[in-house]
């Protein structure tokens, strides 16, 4: 593929211009968690839009609506589609990715301005979003520009669509997913997702599975107002007692989950996949080191893979309504709510979740004979997602990544969840791939978030290698 050779030359050549671009987008702050900085993400989609159309990408640019965030209504920010290419005779294939990022300020700990990308002597560039998910939407972008630079057809048809809402949700993305199946998605072939990690820091990998995730809020009532301790305590029901309670029963120190009946639904683990576990870079030491502590709870490294891929896990994330400044304050909180995820796989069903959970949070509240109420609200109930890492658009992208990095790639699951993956897999009936750009040790959602130069270069290279190692494969095969 002399192509895909002269396409490399010209990406090690123009390296110093993408960390120029990726500077420019990184200074753009667009938070779609923080209402004062929605134009900024509005602005995000819009430079976006603009360059694609520079490249001679036809745009629709889809307004999903509005929302109301911190008591203020404002409008959500635009999906970008488009498609660059159409021919018939040639595969298209579809990318997604968000241009959003999660909330940065210097005072949280970072080194250096979040919003001001910094090149360190290690190759780390270090900024808000260059890993999540900035440098990998570049990356198609910048494809396709070098690709016209240097006077080469793309080998498939490139359609794309980008959100600013990921971190806060994906709000209204689904429905458009669902709108433009049969109109803009129209041919879709495959599909591509570059949002997600390698499981170490040196070897590639391919990723065919993600778990969902069922979020609830568990909320005690009692007084019709905040109490004294010292005039109440011992003679009230208290709501904070009742919680703190409730939630010690949902799951032990060493990660086990107590309600009965969860794991009846778990797909069990056959002798194929225990092969999968052999020979991937993971190591306790690098885990241990990454966490900066000796906190994992396993012996086996497969055993620590298995609760973070295949195993549903709860977690307990926090309480409302209780006293949290510094200080000291002896007040007994009138009206709690804890908050606790389910993260969840195959082959679990998000209602017989939300089902097992309420009743054994409600036969646990009657065991404590109290008079205060309590409620279990659901908040997100998301599928998890599996697919072979067999079919042949895994076989593309495993192709591509061996070419690239001359290794064969780690074939994982990650622990956390994407929940558009399914919705592309459902609404439009084709196999979804999920091909990472970055390291295990990028930051995201952290302080001082980086992707590795060597990474992103390198990235850019896989995602076009990909397209043509897919322009290639018979996908009727699958």
């Amino acid at each position: 593929m002399a192509n895909v050779e002269k396409y490399f030359e010209l990406v090690d050549q123009s390296q110093q211009q993408f960390i120029e671009t990726l500077r420019e987008v990184v200074a753009i702050p667009s938070v779609s968690g923080d209402a004062s900085k929605r134009n900024e993400v509005i602005r995000m989609g819009n430079w976006l839009q603009a360059r694609w159309e520079a490249l001679g990408a036809v745009c629709k640019r889809v307004e999903p609506g509005k929302q109301n965030l911190d008591g203020t209504e404002l409008d959500l920010p635009p999906v970008i589609l488009g498609q660059y290419g159409n021919d018939p005779t040639k595969k298209t294939v579809l990318v997604y990715g968000h241009y959003d990022v999660q909330p940065a300020l210097l005072s949280d700990g970072w080194e250096t301005d979040p919003f001001t990308l910094v090149e360190k002597p290690d190759g780390r560039l270090v900024g808000r979003g260059s890993t999540d998910d900035k440098g990998p939407v570049l990356g198609w972008l910048l494809c396709a520009e070098t690709h016209k630079q240097a006077g080469l057809e793309l080998p498939v048809n490139l359609k794309f669509c980008f959100e600013g809402m990921e971190e806060s949700g994906s709000e209204g993305l689904d429905q458009v997913i669902v709108d433009e199946a049969d109109k803009w998605f129209r041919g879709t072939d495959v599909v591509c997702i570059s949002d997600n990690y390698w499981l170490g820091t040196n070897k590639p990998c391919l990723t065919h599975g993600l778990r969902g995730v069922s979020y609830f809020h568990l909320q005690v009532e009692g007084p019709g107002a905040d109490l004294h301790s010292g005039v109440f305590g011992g003679t009230v029901h208290e709501p904070m007692v009742d919680l703190v309670h409730l939630l010690a029963k949902l799951v032990d120190n060493k990660g086990r989950i107590q309600v009965p009946g969860i794991y009846d639904q778990v797909m069990p683990v056959t002798e194929e996949e225990e092969r999968t576990y052999e020979g991937l870079e993971f190591s306790h030491a690098a885990l241990a080191k990454d966490l900066k502590n000796d906190v994992i709870i396993h012996k086996e490294e497969r055993d620590t893979l298995k609760h973070r891929w295949r195993f549903p896990t709860l977690s307990i994330h926090g309480v409302e309504g209780a006293f949290h400044s510094s200080g000291d304050k002896t007040v007994i909180p009138a009206r709690v709510r804890g908050k606790f995820s389910l993260r969840t796989v195959p082959n679990m069903e998000p209602a017989k979740v939300s089902e097992l959970v309420t009743k054994y949070l409600n036969d646990e509240f009657a065991k404590l004979n109290s008079k205060n109420t309590m409620r279990v609200i659901e908040t997100h109930g998301g599928r998890w997602w599996y697919s072979s890492p067999n079919h042949p658009n895994f076989v593309a992208g495993a192709a591509a990544t061996e070419k690239v990095y001359g290794v064969k790639p780690d074939l994982t699951r990650e622990g956390g969840s994407i929940p558009v993956t399914l919705t592309f897999e459902e609404a439009l009936g084709v196999n979804v791939l999920l091909l990472p750009m970055g390291a295990a040790d990028d930051g995201a959602h952290s302080i001082n978030e980086k992707l590795d130069k060597r990474n992103f270069i390198q990235g850019i290279k896989l995602l076009g290698c990909y397209l043509y190692e897919v322009a290639q494969t018979d996908l009727a095969t699958a």
